[in-house]
């Protein structure tokens, strides 16, 4: 058997290309070579090797495993033809040859130094969908998103429409144009309605119809698709990845900003008057701006075509420096505690609002109207702390070739009006800021009318290596009143950036946490705090004596179920009953859970260190308070002032 090498040439629809190899050598171990030759989306499970170009007998190479090349009466100079498919690519750039079963591992893998072959059932790595611009296939098929939306994707959301006894000339059971259902995205109906922004649902089905039409009998394609800003990792021309090199496929193009059309979320209701009440006191008692995120879910608005509104159920106050023009949020530890206790309840983390109060000193509690029509409603501050929250919590949908598209994140601040009243305005930052953000094209101003482009320079004057600003622009209506486009740099308005909703309260106060009479977390600043008395008074815990049906009813409280959770008494299944019983309010439920173990381990530690009977009043007290001389506040004024510092 002869040992000497052999040179063979193959062809491929590629080009042609030759290799020496050995005729002992097996079919298989010339995997890795042929892919060294071909473009990088070969599937090499698809490899095929022919005698002939056409009508020749065609083999996988992966079916040839352990036969020889001599062994089939190939010589030297013989052709080979190779047949192949191409990998599914993703946004312009095929899948890393690296990172898939369809490729081979290098053979620096394997100590035998023979590749890996695609056959081989060997854990591979799944490609990793958290970059923005990998796309998915078929995202209808994979992609699971809330029960609302698959609810409002089944409606047709027309609008109704009565006959016109002017303009209708059929009968009760005829149409014609002047009757038929308009809609969801009727320009006509939502400026009578004065609806300034289309539903989410309502510019789907406008951009869907656009975009798929069934008479054209074409593929289906995702109507949706995010923004992208940045310079694309994985271009498909071959050069160094940017900073080092960059060509027209994948820098972002110039971006020009208009008003968002559309709103993820029409409206937010507050399901009782008390949640902004007690979020207010820390303001009312501390004179110091608060935060807090808003847990509750998502229903169907009726009130704009196939809208959907936020229903806040609890506000958490997390850890925060708070003072008289702002607030500083502190690492907030115990968040996936918080999350796993309103998971439990049915709730989600839906947004956040924050206070920008001023007192206007005239006694009356009227405070100073900051935001109007000629200052600003949402800051260039807020705008980018908002859009940073919303990129925290994308909205999976599949309508979109990512698979998320926008969120339902809302923002709400509670200021002053025009009137001197307290009121609550409510926002969400468009798609374009929140990618703008992640592109770290702009920053706040200042100015809180305005936001800044990113200069292409860092502080040293040198290039940045880390951001690509590309060219911002944006419509304006000029003092002629005609449509003019306007460089964005250096600033540009902020009304550009978001979009405004509704908010309102029911007209029956529905909220399921009716108890919340337990004490706020993280209020150490204006005096209160969560201690294990405050649990034994809310429980009916007092010396020795427990009420059961009173702790029951009582545990309707999203403070007092987050502090029960931080004490780690319960155990998951009856932390989870403990949270049904909240929301459900079942009584039934509610004894099930007095007879838990859990809960007789948490009234034993409350007996022993809990709410306390009061103190005897000593004599002089009891004498004083008999005399009806002074109230407690004032004795402890007096005795305070009869003790002496020498």
């Amino acid at each position: 058997m002869s040992s000497k090498q052999i040179l063979l040439r193959f062809e491929s629809k590629n080009g042609q290309f030759r290799l020496t190899v050995n005729p002992t050598d097996q079919f298989p171990s010339l995997l890795s070579k042929i892919l060294d030759c071909l473009p990088k989306d070969v599937d090499s499970r698809t490899l095929t090797l022919s005698n002939k170009p056409h009508g020749g007998e065609d083999r996988l190479l992966t079916s040839l495993g352990g036969v020889a090349i001599e062994r089939v009466g190939l010589k030297h100079g013989d052709k080979l033809y190779i047949k192949y498919k191409e990998q599914p690519h993703i946004n312009g750039s095929s899948v890393a040859p690296t990172a898939t079963p369809s490729q081979p591992y290098n053979s620096s893998n394997r100590l035998n130094g023979l590749p890996i072959l695609p056959t081989e059932d060997l854990p591979v790595a799944p490609l990793s969908q958290t970059s923005p611009t990998s796309k998915i296939k078929n995202p209808w098929e994979i992609v699971q998103q809330s029960p609302l939306d698959d609810r409002l994707d089944k409606k047709d959301g027309k609008i109704p429409r009565s006959l016109d006894q002017k303009m209708c000339r059929h009968g009760p059971k005829g149409m014609c144009d002047y009757c038929m259902p308009l809609e969801p995205y009727s320009p006509k109906y939502l400026e009578e309605k004065k609806i300034k922004h289309l539903s989410f649902h309502s510019y789907l089905r406008k951009i869907n119809s656009a975009t798929n039409k069934p008479e054209l009998k074409s593929s289906y394609m995702p109507p949706l698709t995010e923004p992208y800003y940045r310079v694309k990792p994985d271009c498909p021309s071959g050069h160094p990845r940017w900073p080092d090199g960059i060509c027209t496929k994948c820098q972002p193009s110039a971006i020009t900003l208009q008003p968002q059309p559309f709103r993820m979320v029409d409206h937010v209701e507050f399901a009782s008057p008390s949640l902004i009440d007690s979020f207010l006191n820390f303001w009312r008692i501390g004179g110091a701006q608060r935060i807090g995120f808003l847990y509750g879910h998502y229903k169907e608005y009726t009130e704009v075509p196939l809208g959907i509104k936020a229903v806040v159920e609890a506000i958490y106050e997390s850890p925060q420096v708070d003072e008289i023009d702002g607030c500083t949020l502190n690492e907030w530890e115990n968040q996936q505690d918080v999350d796993e206790v309103a998971r439990l309840c049915g709730l989600q983390k839906i947004g956040v609002i924050f206070t920008d109060l001023i007192d206007a000193g005239a006694g009356d509690g009227s405070v100073v109207c900051k935001r109007h029509i000629d200052s600003y409603y949402l800051s260039s501050l807020e705008v980018a702390f908002s859009a940073r929250l919303q990129a925290q919590n994308p909205k999976a949908t599949k309508w979109s070739d990512t698979g998320r598209f926008g969120s339902d994140f809302v923002t709400c601040v509670v200021s002053g009006d025009e009137n001197g009243g307290i009121s609550i305005s409510s926002f969400q930052v468009s798609n374009s800021a929140v990618e703008m953000v992640r592109a770290d094209i702009i920053e706040p101003s200042a100015d809180p009318t305005v936001m800044l482009v990113q200069g292409s320079e860092e502080e040293d004057g040198s290039e940045s290596r880390t951001r690509y600003i590309p060219d911002v622009f944006y419509r304006r209506i000029n003092e002629y009143g005609a449509s003019v486009q306007e460089n964005a740099k250096p600033s540009f308005p902020v009304e550009y950036l978001y979009v405004t909703l509704t908010h309102g309260f029911p007209k029956e106060s529905a909220n399921i946490f009716n108890a919340s009479d337990f004490p706020i977390e993280n209020r150490e600043a204006i005096g209160e705090g969560q201690e294990l008395r405050n649990v034994a008074k809310k429980l009916g815990v007092s010396g020795g004596k427990i009420e059961g049906e009173k702790g029951v009813r009582s545990v309707a409280d999203f403070h007092l179920l987050c502090f029960l959770h931080g004490m780690g008494v319960l155990s998951k299944e009856e932390e989870s009953l403990l949270c049904h019983v909240a929301q459900s309010h079942d009584l039934a439920e509610g004894f099930q859970l007095l007879n838990t173990p859990g809960w007789a381990t948490l009234l034993a530690i409350l007996q022993e260190s809990g709410e306390r009977p009061p103190k005897r009043p000593s004599p002089a007290n009891f004498q004083a308070a008999r005399n009806g001389y002074f109230e407690d506040s004032d004795q402890l004024a007096k005795r305070f002032k009869g003790a002496s510092l020498r």
